[in-house]
């Protein structure tokens, strides 16, 4: 099977807005789990460290977003009635997918029509639960909003994407089934471009009761994976999503590549000793299909993002089965790196999988293998050594040995559905690659817009920061001018500069900011003009009448 490329990531995880801040909170060995916030419920009277105690929760503790209750709906032009009908997980996602597509560089007006896919992974349904009740406050949006389904189908009413639109909830494997499934359209050729990921919002107690009923919630809140003291998970939220193109076409159109996904497998655990309980051999038959499939030796990868949610049986199963077959034909002095990012973030069960990709494509592209956190004492249950493995426990450089960089991810639903994918760098650019465009001499156009002129201050504000950072040195103004007018859809309020150099163009935003004139910039509205027509009122009241609406 031809590669896939990843050429766009949008995402919103736990203290953590965009690719670039989530690769700042790994690089930087973060944890972003906190106590739950009172704006979902009164933890005080719902926590208790008895288990058995009936409508109580062993944790107070949780990787959250902020501002889930907020929906820029005016950008997506829906309407407050509908807005507020809607699951907040779906917002979410509109939100992330426009974010990835802008970072894919894929224009809006591009895509519509055309057989794009979207694989949506979402399983929790507390929207749904909170609302329910409330017989009195169903309206016309009510099912729409509340249905996992739509959460696909809204994305692709929203942009008018006609390929495939499903959404996959295999539990916690959701998110890495739906990419999986994303590039088997791709494969056979149904889509030519794929929207792929998954999201979960804890807006309701109930399911933190049930897991920790269950008893495979961790009292102290932390994902400790690969540690002796493993003794369960600590939820998480999220939304992620990624851009798929299969690579010799992401190649030919000189797209930014941040990763290329080689294959990957979906199986099934089976009749186990009970319907949660994993099974050390089907995973390793997922992972060997997954291999098969890719092309790739087991023993070629040199890092693994375990499903690793830290329950003492499942962290035991899982590096048992790695090390059945990444661990084979391996030199005991090159052991596979293992790690998971629930110890960063939590676990995000249907959009647990998502975070794994993309954390481990940030990893290939940025070369380092960040630390697995709350790895004091590794788990004496798991003989690393023999199994070929080891957690990787500090931030370190990923050396290259032979052939490309190639990782694995995994995921695994608590009922049984497994799912492994392989990942790899990005080719060398060809000759004659990069952007596709000359470079040029002199001055440039770079335009910069949005729906509101409120948001046009803010993303000139943004504009101002990438021109004065030295860390964006790197991107010259022809760049950026080429990403901003050809590879970013233009909005209503409209902001434009012309400029030979990174220092005039922060000039005139700052101009602008300023609502000072300068030259070479220029602002305005490009929306529709109505001709003024005259009309004559007839008010009944003398000189005092109603003013009518001055558009028309």
């Amino acid at each position: 099977m031809e590669p896939i490329a990843i050429v766009g990531i949008g995402c919103r995880f736990p203290d953590a807005n965009g690719p670039d801040e989530f690769w700042k909170l790994l690089h930087d060995g973060v944890d972003a789990v906190t106590e739950v916030p009172p704006d979902r419920w009164n933890i005080d009277d719902l926590y208790d460290a008895d288990p058995t105690v009936p409508g109580k929760m062993i944790t107070r503790w949780g990787g959250f977003l902020d501002g889930v209750d907020h929906f820029d709906r005016e950008f997506f032009g829906v309407s407050p009635r509908e807005a507020s009908a809607i699951d907040p997980q779906q917002r979410l996602l509109l939100e992330v997918t426009w974010e990835a597509i802008e970072d894919a560089g894929q224009v809006r007006t591009a895509l519509a029509g055309s057989d794009t896919g979207v694989f949506v992974g979402i399983s929790t349904y507390d929207y749904a639960l909170l609302q329910a009740p409330r017989l009195g406050g169903i309206d016309a949006y009510w099912g729409t909003g509340i249905a996992l389904s739509i959460a696909a189908n809204r994305i692709s009413y929203m942009f008018d994407l006609r390929g495939p639109s499903l959404v996959v909830d295999t539990a916690c494997s959701s998110s890495l089934v739906a990419v999986y499934l994303a590039c088997q359209s791709l494969w056979r050729g149904e889509s030519q471009l794929a929207i792929a990921g998954g999201v979960n919002l804890i807006l309701s107690p109930s399911f933190a009761i049930n897991f920790s009923k269950a008893g495979v919630m961790a009292p102290d809140g932390r994902c400790k994976t690969f540690d002796a003291s493993a003794d369960g998970y600590v939820r998480g939220e999220g939304a992620g999503i990624v851009v798929l193109k299969p690579l010799e076409r992401a190649l030919a159109d000189h797209d930014a590549i941040r990763a290329v996904i080689r294959g990957g497998a979906v199986g099934q655990d089976g009749r186990t000793n009970g319907l949660m309980a994993p099974n050390r051999l089907s995973q390793e038959d997922v992972l060997r299909a997954a291999y098969r499939h890719s092309g790739v030796a087991p023993s070629e990868v040199d890092y693994v993002e375990a499903h690793g949610t830290g329950t003492a049986l499942g962290d035991t199963m899982e590096a048992q089965a790695l090390g059945g077959v990444v661990g084979q034909d391996r030199p005991p002095e090159r052991p596979c790196a293992v790690g998971s990012v629930k110890s960063n973030i939590g676990h995000l069960e249907a959009a647990a999988g998502i975070a794994g990709v993309i954390k481990t494509a940030l990893m290939i592209e940025h070369r380092q293998i960040p630390a697995s956190l709350h790895v004091e004492n590794p788990n004496p249950q798991i003989d690393f050594g023999s199994l070929r493995l080891r957690v990787a426990r500090a931030r370190e450089p990923w050396e290259r040995h032979e052939g490309p960089v190639r990782a694995g991810v995994s995921s695994f639903g608590f009922g049984g559905t497994n799912a492994h994918l392989v990942l790899e760098e990005a080719p060398a650019d060809r000759p004659g690659g990069g952007r596709g465009q000359p470079h040029r001499e002199g001055a440039v156009l770079l335009p910069i817009s949005a729906r509101t002129p409120e948001a046009l201050r803010q993303a000139a504000q943004r504009h101002l920061g990438v021109l004065t950072s030295a860390g964006s040195a790197g991107h010259d103004l022809d760049d950026l001018a080429y990403t901003a007018g050809v590879r970013r859809s233009h909005h209503r309020h409209r902001l434009a500069l012309v400029a030979s150099t990174r220092d005039g163009a922060a000039d005139q935003v700052r101009a602008f900011l300023a609502g000072e004139p300068h030259a070479g910039m220029a602002s305005g509205d490009a929306g529709p003009r109505r001709r003024r027509r005259l009309a004559f009122v007839c008010s009944g009241q003398g000189p005092i009448w109603w003013p009518i609406d001055p558009a028309l």
